[in-house]
C-alpha cells in the first residue's frame, strides 16, 4: 500500500503529464491518466478521479468549435450507443475482479497504441454511417464502462470520415464529453463516485489544466508527429506491461 503523500504526488504528476499530452496533440488525457494511475490503484478508483478533469477539458474542446448542433445531430445515434454500452460495461470496471479490469484496460491501451503506430488509414462512406455509428457507439461505450478509456473504436472511426480539422476536434470533444458523463453516471449508480471522490477529482483538475497550458505553450516547439509517435509507443508498452503484470499476479 502506497503512502497517501506518495499517491497524491503520483496523481498530481499523472494529471500534469496527461494534460500536457492533451495540450500538445488535442487528446490523450483520459488514456494517459487511466494507464498511469492503473499502476498504483484499481482501475475503478482511477476512473473516478478522471471524471472532473476529463469533463472540464473536453467541454472546453467541445464549445470551442463552430458546428456543435450539426455534429450533435449527425452523431446522435452514436452518442446514444455510448450511453447504452457504458451502462452494460460498467459492471466489469466496478466488479470485484480488479485483475480482470486491469487486463481489459491494458489490452485497450496496447491496442490503441498499436493502431496509432501502424497509422492505418481507411475511409468510411457517409452512406454507411446510419447503421455503423450506433454500433461504434455501443462498442466504445462498453469499453468505456469496462476500462474508463473511451478512444476505441470511436477515434479511428471519426478519423475515417474525412472530417475537417475543426470538425474532428469538436467531434472528439463531443464524444469524450458524453463518454465522461456516461462513465460518471455509471460510477455514481454503483457507489464509486461519491462526494469525497468528487472533491479529489476536482483537485486533480488543477494539474490537468496546468499541463494543458504547458502543452499548448510547447506545441509549436515540437514536431507533433514525433510526439504522437512516442505517445503511441508509450501506450503500447504500458498496456502490455499492465496485462503481463496482472496475469502474473492472477
Amino acid at each position: 500500500m502506497q503512502e497517501p503523500s506518495v499517491v497524491i504526488l503520483i496523481v498530481a504528476f499523472t494529471f500534469l503529464l496527461a494534460g500536457m499530452v492533451k495540450g500538445v496533440i488535442g487528446m490523450g488525457l483520459p488514456t494517459v491518466a487511466m494507464g498511469l494511475l492503473g499502476l498504483v490503484m484499481r482501475p475503478v478508483e482511477a476512473a473516478a478521479l478522471l471524471v472532473v478533469p476529463s469533463l472540464v477539458t473536453n467541454v472546453w474542446q467541445l464549445v470551442a468549435g463552430p458546428s456543435f448542433i450539426t455534429l450533435l445531430r449527425r452523431f446522435a445515434t452514436l452518442m446514444v450507443g455510448v450511453c447504452l454500452g457504458t451502462a452494460v460495461g460498467i459492471a466489469l470496471l466496478t466488479g470485484g475482479s480488479a485483475t480482470l479490469a486491469t487486463i481489459a484496460l491494458g489490452a485497450v491501451l496496447a491496442a490503441y497504441g498499436a493502431i496509432g503506430l501502424i497509422s492505418a488509414r481507411f475511409t468510411v462512406s457517409r452512406r454507411f454511417e446510419r447503421w455503423l455509428s450506433p454500433l461504434i457507439g455501443l462498442i466504445t461505450g462498453f469499453l468505456t464502462g469496462a476500462t474508463g478509456v473511451f478512444v476505441i473504436p470511436a477515434v479511428p472511426y471519426f478519423n475515417s470520415l474525412g472530417l475537417e480539422k475543426e470538425e474532428l476536434i469538436q467531434t472528439l470533444g463531443l464524444s469524450f464529453t458524453i463518454s465522461t458523463l456516461a462513465l460518471a453516471l455509471g460510477l455514481m449508480a454503483s457507489g464509486h463516485f461519491q462526494v469525497s471522490v468528487a472533491g479529489s477529482s476536482l483537485l486533480a483538475l488543477l494539474p490537468a489544466l496546468g499541463g494543458m497550458l504547458l502543452g499548448q505553450g510547447v506545441r509549436n516547439r515540437l514536431k507533433p508527429e514525433v510526439f504522437r509517435r512516442w505517445f503511441f509507443v508509450g501506450l503500447l508498452v504500458l498496456g502490455v506491461y499492465m496485462v503481463l503484470r496482472a496475469l502474473s499476479r492472477a
